[in-house]
């Protein structure tokens, strides 16, 4: 039988690694794919740009869930917050892990879930959806320790939002008491959200921040001032002045960079 230290070493002559370099070699070979990372990032600032743009589709229909405590409404899962986005994951008879666990896709993705309070910051709530009565849905959340808001489907809403067979988030936006689906994102999609920026650039209103490309009269804010410690949104009405200071230190060092690097 061969031994643990035997087997790495097959493994290791097996791979096709790279070259060992030297310190400018590797910097020169960071450079090049720097820049066509920078290249990527702006790309994807311009298709968050155009899912802004993208027409909204009025939900007339009144769909109703089971919450914590009882039945609500699409518009109750909002939260009062203008933003919403939906997941809906699969925890229900019939799914592998059944009744112990959700599905392991699903689970996953819960993990990756960032501290809810800067996504309601920017006026968004992230709400969980699936068919397990709500003391299953109780009983997960404290096995697992999630704590974002997680409601029953009880009608065709899965159906009718592309859910029904598998995972996919769909996001919502509110004029009042009119509600209007605005994006959808599923499969491999589904593979990057989890952080704030992944789900805020999802919305119909993107990070809210003056750099980004947004129609006109969209709500926005100086980028990194609105930051702050997630349990100090609600004891903090404005920017602390010491980190609006701090905040633009910063932002101009990243500016001075990046022109750098595009004269370069």
């Amino acid at each position: 039988m061969a031994t643990h230290k035997e087997t790495d070493t097959e493994h290791h002559l097996a791979m096709n690694t790279p070259p060992i370099v030297s310190q400018q070699e590797w910097e020169a070979a960071r450079q090049q794919l720097l820049a066509k990372e920078k290249a990527f990032t702006r790309s994807r600032d311009a298709l968050a740009a155009e899912r802004r743009r993208m027409p909204w589709l009025a939900v007339d229909k009144k769909y109703q869930f089971d919450g914590p405590r009882g039945k609500v409404s699409l518009l109750d899962l909002f939260e009062g917050r203008r933003q919403l986005i939906v997941y809906r994951a699969f925890f229900e008879p019939g799914v592998f892990g059944w009744p112990e666990h959700a599905c392991r896709g699903c689970s996953l993705g819960a993990d990756q879930v960032a501290h809810l309070t800067h996504l309601n910051a920017r006026d968004t709530t992230l709400a969980y959806v699936s068919r397990a009565p709500q003391a299953d849905i109780a009983r997960l959340k404290a096995r697992m320790g999630w704590e974002m808001p997680w409601y029953t489907i009880t009608d065709s809403f899965d159906k009718d939002f592309g859910v029904d067979e598998w995972h996919g988030h769909n996001a919502f936006i509110r004029d009042g008491d009119k509600v209007f689906r605005t994006y959808f994102i599923n499969s491999r999609g589904d593979e990057a959200m989890g952080s704030t920026w992944s789900y805020l650039d999802i919305t119909p209103l993107g990070r809210q921040e003056t750099w980004e490309d947004s129609p006109e009269g969209y709500p926005q804010t100086p980028p990194y001032k609105w930051w702050n410690w997630h349990d100090n949104y609600n004891a903090e009405a404005s920017p602390d002045p010491k980190w609006v200071k701090v905040s633009e230190a910063g932002e101009a060092t990243f500016r001075k960079s990046d022109v750098e690097a595009k004269g370069s």
